[in-house]
This record gives structure tokens, C-alpha cells and sequence, in this order.
């Protein structure tokens, strides 16, 4: 496994590119399973998720090239709707392989799927979306089995806008004739992303961005070409980075519009933001933030995917805040590690009282997620001294090329490996 090595406490300057989004191109990529026509989807980061997806598309039947940003799809024989543990368990949105199964084959059969251990993340709210589309569903050894003998559209009202949810159920009845109508639907700007290219297949898309989407499917969709959109939470990340150590970057192939509720509470906490159409800069020359308190909910609210890396910039506020999480039960693990950094942080169930530190300090630190070992980059390009950060195989799931972009920013990061010689 490898680590990253950051000297820390100098300010940044520079400038960097986003990347296209790992949570837009993982349901694109699975809606290659809808049709066996050619797809060509430009903008695909390079990640581990990605290569997983990669890798359970080719055991399902797919011939897939991935390289140079550029996912290629195609099929010379018949698929296998069977998705083995094996595979499955590398990440939760191999989930999204089901839907377009059964509604191609009439059948699949998958295991859980895996993922970061950010708190319970049941797929029944899928499940629930299948069975009214007329899907029936039974548990066989650890794997659930889905089999649909006569597929019709739906009027389904969703529990809570799960991003995931939406996104497998858009997709099954782009396959059923008829109109299905989705309620209480995930707004986030890749719902947008897969909705586009739904219509390019040749379904009819509707409302995609709010809460109610009309999808009327088709009996067989078509090839398509799409660009995957740019990467928000990588955008925010750098955004929080600059924040917290302080300089002035810019972010070139950068999307503003989604992050304006981050936008937002970065400014009220001094730091100067500019936006342009497709670019971002950073000014943040204050000494210590204002305290900003923050409460995580579903697009367009403050993104969970970024309350991690804005508490590794609210540590050295000037004074106290509240972080309040929304969206999962268990995402403050990376509490115990900022406090390893000399970050004073008290947590209470779903809150976070930060109480701001006039800086933090390097040490070596773990990451235990995604999100988590983001902020850890954060507190660590911020922190005096060194820090070492291990298990960054979780940063690498959805950080593209990251310490190569950290070196365009400034930061002093090496990736090394970890033979237990690095303190």
C-alpha cells in the first residue's frame, strides 16, 4: 500500500485542472448495459472505482478499452447478468448494474455491494423502486436475485432522494414503454448527467434536477458519445485546500454552479472566491476563518462529500462552529485523526462542535474513507510540519492523479510506499 509524505504550512499559488466526476461517470458507464450498441464516454477520470466498473463490465459480457479519459463499450456475444462478490464488493455503485440488467434480460443476480464504511447505506430504497416497476426479488445465499417476467411503468414516490436510487431507477424504465414517474427524486447535477445521456440512448427525459422526473422508455436504446461533467467535490476539495493553507490557485475546467452552498460559507468565513464559466480562483490571504456553522443535506443544501474537508479548514477558525451531518450516521471518523493534528473537536451523534486552534500540527495520520482522507490532505497541506497520511488507497477511489495536482498548487507531497519504514 502507499502513503503520501506532506511538508506542510506553506501557502499555495498555482494553478490546476478538475477532472470529469467519479459520481457522474459510474451510472454512465453502467448505462452501456442498456443497449449493445458502441459507447464512447470522454472525460472518465482515471480511478480505482473506475477500473472496477471497468473490470465487472468485461466478467458481464462488455468488450471495454479505458485510457487517455476515453471509456469505450461495445458486445460481440451474449451477457452474463451474474455479478460475483468477487467484483461487487470493491464499491457500492456496482449496484447500478441491476437495473439496466433486468430490464435487457429479464434477470440478474448480484451480491451486496461494498463501499467506504461512512454508516449504513441499505439498497432498499432500489429494491422498493424495482418492485413496483414489476421486478420481483428473492435472497439466495448472500446474493439477491431479480427477475421481471412483464416489466410496466410506475408511479414511484422515493423515501428519501437518494442519489443512487434515482439514478437505477431512471435507468430500468428508459427499457419499459410507457411513462414512469419518479417522486421525491435526488436533484444532485448528476442526475442531470445521466438524464442526457438517457435521452441520447433515445428514451424521453423529464425534470431531471428536481424532485420529479418523467422518464417514457423505449423497447431498445442506442450508442451514444458524452463527456462526462467536471468532478464538484473534487472542485470543492481544492477550494478548501486553498482555504485552509492559504494563497491563491486557480481551477481551470471548474463548474461553479453546483457548489454554491460551499461557495457560500467559504466566503462568509473571509476567503475570496472568484467564478467564472469554466474556471475557479481562490484568494484566501486571512490569517484565521470566521467561524461558519454548516448542516449537510441533499443537492442543492452543503454536500456530505465535503463536510470532512470543511472541518479540516473550520480547525483553525477563530472562534467555535457547529458541523451538524444530515445525510449518514457515521461520518466523523475523521474527528479522531484531525485531533491527532492538535484539532479540538467534540462530537455528539450527528454534531460536530469545532472549537478553532490557531493552527494545526503535522503527525501521522490514517484515512478511513473517501472523504475522510481528503480532509486528512487538507489538514495536512495546512499543518506545520509533517504529516503522513496511510491508506490513501480510499483518496485514490475518487482523487485523480491528486498529489500530481497538489505539486501544481504547491504542496510539498510525496506518494510513498508503505514498508513501515515512514514514522
Amino acid at each position: 500500500m502507499d502513503l503520501f509524505v506532506i511538508n506542510g504550512g506553506k501557502k499555495l499559488s498555482g494553478e490546476t485542472t478538475i477532472s470529469g466526476s467519479k459520481n457522474a461517470a459510474l451510472p454512465v458507464l453502467f448505462a452501456t448495459l442498456l443497449t449493445k450498441e458502441r459507447c464512447e464516454i470522454k472525460n472518465v477520470p482515471e480511478l480505482r472505482d473506475v477500473q472496477s466498473t471497468y473490470e465487472l463490465l468485461n466478467y458481464l459480457g462488455k468488450n471495454c478499452f479505458y485510457g487517455y479519459g476515453t471509456f469505450v463499450t461495445g458486445e460481440h456475444s451474449a451477457l452474463n447478468p451474474v455479478a460475483p462478490y468477487e467484483l461487487v464488493r470493491k464499491m457500492r455503485a456496482s449496484i447500478l448494474a441491476a437495473g439496466p440488467l433486468t430490464a435487457r434480460f429479464g434477470h440478474a443476480r448480484f451480491s451486496l455491494p461494498g463501499g467506504c464504511t461512512i454508516g449504513v447505506r441499505p439498497i432498499d430504497i432500489h429494491l422498493d423502486g424495482f418492485r413496483q416497476l414489476g421486478i420481483e426479488i428473492s435472497h439466495e445465499k448472500g446474493d439477491v436475485v431479480m427477475t421481471a417476467r412483464k416489466l410496466h411503468p410506475a408511479h414511484i414516490k422515493l423515501r428519501f432522494p437518494s442519489v443512487g436510487a434515482t439514478e437505477n431507477l431512471m435507468m430500468t424504465a428508459s427499457l419499459i414503454e410507457g411513462e414512469t414517474i419518479l417522486e421525491n427524486c435526488a436533484r444532485e447535477p448528476e442526475i442531470e448527467d445521466i438524464a442526457a445521456v438517457l435521452v441520447r440512448m433515445g428514451a424521453s427525459v423529464e425534470g431531471a434536477g428536481t424532485s420529479i422526473i418523467r422518464i417514457c422508455g423505449a423497447t431498445e436504446l442506442k450508442g451514444f458519445t458524452h463527456t462526462v461533467m467536471p468532478d464538484r467535490i473534487e472542485t470543492g476539495t481544492f477550494i478548501l485546500l486553498c482555504a485552509a493553507a492559504g494563497g491563491k490557485i486557480k481551477l481551470s475546467g471548474a463548474d461553479p454552479r453546483p457548489l454554491s452552498a460551499l461557495i457560500r460559507a467559504v466566503r462568509k468565513a473571509g476567503v475570496k472566491v472568484y467564478c467564472g464559466r469554466d474556471s475557479i480562483t481562490v484568494d484566501a490571504e486571512v490569517s484565521r476563518p470566521k467561524p461558519v456553522n454548516i448542516v449537510t443535506k441533499p443537492h442543492p443544501g452543503f454536500p456530505t462529500d465535503l463536510q470532512a474537508p470543511w472541518m479540516a479548514f473550520m480547525s483553525q477558525c477563530a472562534g467555535e462552529c457547529e458541523v451538524h451531518e444530515k445525510i449518514f450516521e457515521n461520518r466523523f471518523m475523521h474527528v479522531p485523526e484531525l485531533m491527532r493534528m492538535e484539532a479540538n473537536i467534540t462530537v455528539s451523534d450527528r454534531k460536530a462542535i469545532i472549537h478553532g486552534v490557531p493552527g494545526l500540527v503535522g503527525a501521522p495520520v490514517m484515512a478511513s474513507d473517501l472523504r475522510a482522507g481528503a480532509a486528512l490532505v487538507v489538514a495536512a497541506a495546512a499543518a506545520r510540519g509533517t504529516s503522513v497520511i496511510r491508506r490513501i488507497y480510499h483518496i485514490d477511489r475518487g482523487y485523480e492523479k491528486l498529489e500530481m495536482k497538489l505539486r501544481d498548487l504547491g504542496v510539498d507531497v510525496r506518494r510513498r510506499k508503505d514498508d513501515g519504514t515512514v514514522k
